[in-house]
């Protein structure tokens, strides 16, 4: 796999935690350990696209 379409899938991934995270912000009863994990998968594939992008 090449690193742009690594980049694409994880950037793709990225984005479906963006919806499952609005999902569950919008819901009155969303479990707060949920959000925080969601959240940090998020931004765990943001630093890895960001570190893909700088090394290419």
């Amino acid at each position: 796999m090449s690193v742009e379409a690594h980049i694409q899938q994880l950037e793709q991934r990225h984005q479906l935690l963006e919806s499952q995270l609005a999902d569950l912000i919008s819901t009155p009863s969303a479990n707060d350990t949920e959000l925080i994990s969601v959240k940090r998968k998020k931004l765990k594939l943001k630093d890895e696209i960001y570190r893909l992008k700088s090394a290419a």
